[in-house]
């Protein structure tokens, strides 16, 4: 009993990671004007080409860094489309998660032959051992969330970026530059979240599968709704949807032992639904709680 506990309580450290990545840095995004549902495809896109690198170079820390390269990369891309030429950030956001699937798939074939893994590559150390271990991503997730949100609600930089999602004319009167805040926010974000996307790989599972990503990006949406737009309680949040991640793969494993006789391989996508079910209900309830940056989703135009 205490060992299923203790197992259950890694899974989830594990599967939180990338959930808080990215969802502390769509806050940081969003806190700002800019909402950046393409989350999912930053996510494949840093995935694969962290596998690629790790596969190649044997080393996972490099790998790291391309997830890191991606996102900055990606963050441009949204932030020159939403912010500088006032596009809709929603179907960018949308076309770049279409564009990451289709590329993720083509070079898997390309590249090894085949459409739905990549070979196993080399992988960051766990932090303990036995039934319980967590990455050391998660210490430095942890981190960032907590200095994040001293920024955002205890420096004047941080009070000019949240003012730049609430009332940008305001904060352009007052001499900040929104558009320059806006790209900037966009491109931290989307860095934190390829840092997630290339932990998935080098720091928890070791290949690329195909939509890898299972809709995390979503649930680090879901999770900036449910923070109220704040990153400590965001700790809170990803460690939750973590657990319920966590349990949808521990609950097959664990009637198959029990029941050795009984075939849960065409059930097996049904206990995928529960962290997807916990965010319906979780964020159906929250949401009316928070109160979303007033200005988000909005190009600004200077007068």
């Amino acid at each position: 009993m205490i060992e299923d506990v203790l197992g259950l309580l890694s899974s989830t450290l594990v599967a939180m990671v990338p959930l808080l990545l990215a969802s502390v840095g769509e806050i940081i995004a969003e806190r700002s004007g800019v909402v950046n549902i393409g989350l999912e495809g930053i996510f494949v896109l840093s995935a694969f080409l962290s596998a690629l690198t790790a596969f190649y170079t044997r080393d996972p820390y490099v790998a790291l860094a391309v997830g890191l390269l991606v996102g900055f990369l990606s963050g441009v891309l949204h932030g020159v489309i939403s912010v500088y030429l006032r596009g809709d950030q929603i179907i960018s956001g949308v076309g770049f998660n279409m564009f990451a699937y289709g590329i993720s798939i083509i070079g898997l074939i390309c590249t090894w032959g085949q459409h739905g893994a990549s070979p196993i590559v080399a992988k960051m150390p766990f932090i303990g051992g036995g039934f319980l271990f967590f990455s050391p991503l998660l210490i430095l997730s942890i981190i960032i969330a907590i200095v994040v949100w001293y920024w955002l609600f205890r420096t004047s930089s941080g009070l000019k970026l949240r003012a730049c999602g609430e009332d940008p004319r305001s904060a352009e009167a007052m001499g900040v530059n929104v558009l320059r805040t806006r790209f900037y926010a966009t491109l931290i974000g989307a860095m934190l979240t390829g840092l997630g996307g290339a932990y998935m790989v080098v720091g928890w599972i070791g290949q690329f599968t195909r939509y890898i990503s299972a809709g995390r990006g979503f649930i680090a949406l879901a999770i900036v709704a449910f923070s109220g737009w704040n990153p400590i309680i965001a700790i809170a949040g990803s460690m939750i949807f973590g657990f319920f991640d966590a349990l949808s793969l521990y609950l097959p494993v664990k009637i198959q032992l029990i029941y050795p006789r009984m075939n849960l391989t065409s059930t097996s996508y049904v206990f995928r639904t529960v962290p997807y079910i916990a965010v319906l209900i979780t964020v159906s309830v929250a949401f009316r709680k928070g109160r979303m940056p007033r200005d988000l989703g909005r190009p600004y135009i200077k007068e």
